[in-house]
C-alpha cells in the first residue's frame, strides 16, 4: 500500500543566488528523498518556492533602485533554471506573490483570530527619522545580546542560530543608511506561542524518539529552557500581503509568518493547476499522510516549533473560513530532518565577499551529477561540513570515474563489442555470480532503509560499496581473459556484471538521476527512470509567475531488481563521468573572495 508524503522544501529568498551550501542544505536531499519515494511508488509531492515578500527582497531594491516586483521575479527565474540544470523534480515550485498564497495566509491569520490564539499590543520599534519610517527587522542590524556577534540581523543570529527581539539588539544601526535609529510605538497582532506552548511540547515529545538532536535542540531544548512567549506576525511594511483586518492599512503579515504557510498554499495550487481542486487534502488534512520539512539549521525555530503552532492554532476554522467545511485540521509535521551548515574551504560561505561556489556558476563548467555526488557524499547531516576543491576533483576522479564510472564503462563496451550490442544469454549462473547478485540485490533493503531515515550520506556509501564488490567480482572472473578460452564462462560473467549495474543504476538514480537516465538507456530501456520537469506560466490578479512542475506519466523506474533481459538490445556506450585534472581545483580556488 502506497503512503502519502509531504515532502516540504525550504522556501529560498528571492533576494540572493543560491550556492551549494543551500543546495546540500535543503533542496538536494528533499529531492533524493523524493526521487526514492516515487521509485517505491508512493504518493508524494515535492512542493515550494520563492519566498518572494519580506525585507530581504525590499532591502535588495532599495539597493539597487528597483523594484520589489523587479527584485522577487529576477532571483525566481534564476531559482527555476538552477533547478530544472541540477535535476530537482518538484511536483510545483511556485512563489509566495500568488493570489492563492494570499488567499490561503489569510484564511490561516483569521483562523488564529477565531480560535483565540492572536491578539494585539502597543509596542516600541526601532524609527528611522531620516527616513521617515519603522524599520522592519531585517532593516536593523547589531550586536547580539546572546553571544556578540556584531552582525545580527533584527530578527535572527545568524551565528549563534537564536532567535532575537530587535529592540534589546546592542549598538542598533539602520542597514540603509548606517545611522542610529530611536524607538516609537506601534501596533502589531501577536501569536499567543505562551498559550500553545503545552499542545506543541506534547507534540515534539512524540517524535523525540526519531528526530534529529540538532532540532530536538532547538526545538523542545529551548521550550524547556527559556518558554514560549507571544511573537508579532505583522509589520509596517507595503511589499507582502496585507493584514485582513479593518484598520489596519499599511500593514503586511510578517514574512516568517506567511512563508511556511507556502507549504499548504503551493499543495493547493499544485491541486489546482492538476485539475483536481481537492487533491491537496490527501496530503494536508488525512492524519495518516506524512509531512518531511527539509530546511537548514536556522530554519529550525520556523518549522520545528512555530509552524506547528501556527497548525495547531488553526483548528478547525482553517476549512470553514478556506473551504466551508467542518472538522477538516491540517496536518501537523512528521519529521523535520534539517542539516547543518556547509563551509567553504575552511571559512563560512559569505556572498558579500563572494566567499561561494555558486549552482549555476558551476553547472556551467561541470555537470550536475557530480555536483550531487560531493553534496551527497559531504552532506552536513549531523555536523558543519566543509567543501574543498582538492576534495572534489579526488572524490570525482576516484568514486565516479574510477569506481562507479569505469565498471559501467567497461562492462558495457566489453559486452557491447563481443555480444553484437546484446545482453549476453548466461544460461545457468554459477555460485559465484549468484552470491554477488545477492549482495546487490540486498541493496534496495539497506540503501533504501537509510533514505527512508534521511540518512543519505550512508546511503550513498553503501550504493558505492556495493559497486566497488562488483568491480573485485570482475577482477577475480577476469571475463577479458577468460573470453579468448571460454566465451561461454564469459557470457556468464558478463550478464551477472550487467545485471548488477542494472540494479545499482536505480540505486544510485535519486542521487545521480541524469547518468543513471543516459545508463538506463545504454542498457536498452526505452522508458526513463523518473517523470520530466517543465515551466509553466500561470496568471492571475496579482500578474503572471513562472512555475516549475513535473510530469510523471511516462516514468518507468521502481526500487526493485528488475530482470535485465537476455539477449535484449544495448545501446552503444559512452562514459558517464570526466575526469578532472587536479590544476582545476586550484584554478577555481583563485576565484574565491
Amino acid at each position: 500500500m502506497s503512503d502519502n508524503i509531504l515532502v516540504a522544501v525550504a522556501w529560498p529568498y528571492a533576494n540572493s543566488r543560491i550556492h551549494v551550501g543551500n543546495i546540500t542544505g535543503s533542496y538536494l536531499p528533499a529531492d533524493i528523498f523524493t526521487r526514492y519515494h516515487r521509485l517505491l511508488g508512493d504518493q508524494v509531492i515535492m512542493v515550494s518556492g520563492s519566498d518572494a515578500h519580506g525585507t530581504p527582497v525590499t532591502v535588495r531594491a532599495d539597493a539597487e533602485g528597483s523594484t520589489p516586483v523587479q527584485v522577487y521575479e529576477k532571483f525566481h527565474n534564476g531559482f527555476i533554471e538552477l533547478f530544472q540544470k541540477l535535476g530537482l523534480a518538484y511536483d510545483l515550485f511556485t512563489s509566495t506573490h500568488t493570489k492563492n498564497h494570499f488567499e490561503v495566509s489569510q484564511a490561516i491569520f483569521l483562523a488564529l483570530q477565531k480560535n483565540g490564539y492572536l491578539y494585539t499590543e502597543k509596542q516600541k520599534q526601532w524609527y528611522a527619522p531620516a527616513q521617515r519610517r519603522f524599520l522592519p527587522d531585517r532593516y536593523v542590524e547589531g550586536t547580539c545580546y546572546f553571544c556578540g556577534y556584531t552582525e545580527a540581523r533584527g530578527d535572527q543570529c545568524d551565528n549563534c542560530g537564536n532567535l532575537l527581539d530587535a529592540t534589546q539588539l546592542i549598538d542598533p544601526r539602520s542597514k540603509t543608511d548606517g545611522s542610529t535609529p530611536e524607538l516609537r510605538e506601534t501596533e502589531h497582532f501577536y501569536v499567543d506561542l505562551g498559550a500553545l506552548e503545552p499542545s506543541i511540547v506534547d507534540f515534539l515529545r512524540q517524535r523525540e524518539s526519531y528526530w534529529r538532536s540538532n532540532v530536538l535542540r532547538q526545538s523542545l531544548g529551548q521550550i524547556m529552557s527559556k518558554g514560549l512567549h507571544g511573537r508579532a506576525i505583522t509589520r509596517d511594511l507595503d511589499w507582502g500581503i496585507p493584514v485582513p483586518v479593518e484598520g489596519w492599512d499599511g500593514k503586511c503579515l510578517y514574512v516568517w509568518f506567511e512563508a511556511v504557510i507556502g507549504y499548504v498554499s503551493a499543495a493547493i495550487e499544485w491541486a489546482k493547476l492538476g485539475g483536481q481542486p481537492e487533491a491537496w487534502e490527501k496530503w494536508w488534512t488525512n492524519p495518516d499522510a506524512k509531512g518531511y520539512y527539509f530546511i537548514g539549521k536556522d530554519n529550525i525555530p520556523f518549522h520545528a516549533v512555530i509552524w506547528p503552532a501556527q497548525l495547531i492554532g488553526v483548528g478547525e476554522w482553517f476549512g470553514k473560513i478556506y473551504s466551508n467545511e467542518d472538522g477538516v485540521k491540517l496536518t501537523l509535521p512528521y519529521d523535520v530532518p534539517a542539516n547543518e551548515f556547509m563551509n567553504l574551504e575552511g571559512q563560512k560561505i559569505s556572498g558579500s565577499r563572494n566567499w561561494a561556489v555558486w549552482g549555476l556558476d558551476f553547472l556551467s563548467r561541470y555537470d550536475p551529477d557530480p555536483l550531487r555526488y560531493y553534496l551527497t557524499v559531504n552532506m552536513p547531516e549531523s555536523k558543519d561540513t566543509d567543501w574543498d576543491w582538492d576534495d572534489f576533483v579526488r572524490r570525482n576522479n576516484d568514486v565516479l570515474v574510477a569506481t562507479w564510472g569505469n565498471l559501467v564503462n567497461r562492462v558495457l563496451s566489453f559486452a557491447y563489442k563481443h555480444w553484437d550490442g546484446c545482453v549476453p544469454e548466461p544460461g545457468e549462473l554459477r555460485p559465484d555470480d549468484k552470491v554477488i547478485l545477492e549482495s546487490v540485490a540486498a541493496g534496495f533493503e539497506s540503501v533504501g532503509e537509510h533514505i527512508d531515515a534521511v540518512r543519505l550520506r550512508p546511503a550513498l556509501n553503501e550504493a558505492v560499496r556495493l559497486a566497488s564488490e562488483v568491480n573485485k567480482y570482475l577482477d577475480t572472473s577476469a571475463p577479458w581473459f577468460e573470453i579468448k578460452s571460454d566465451k561461454e564462462h564469459a557470457a556468464k560473467t558478463i550478464f551477472t556484471a550487467l545485471q548488477a549495474i542494472d540494479w545499482l543504476k536505480v540505486q544510485l538514480s535519486p542521487f545521480l538521476p541524469f547518468t543513471s537516465e543516459r545508463l538506463n538507456l545504454y542498457l536498452g530501456y526505452k522508458q526513463p527512470l523518473f517523470g520530466e520537469q517543465y515551466v509553466e506560466t500561470v496568471e492571475d490578479s496579482l500578474g503572471k509567475h513562472t512555475v516549475l512542475r513535473y510530469n510523471s506519466a511516462d516514468a518507468s523506474g521502481k526500487w526493485e531488481p528488475g530482470c535485465l533481459p537476455a539477449g535484449g538490445s544495448m545501446e552503444k556506450p559512452a562514459p558517464l563521468f570526466r575526469k578532472l585534472e587536479p590544476i582545476v581545483a586550484q584554478e577555481e580556488r583563485a576565484k574565491l573572495g
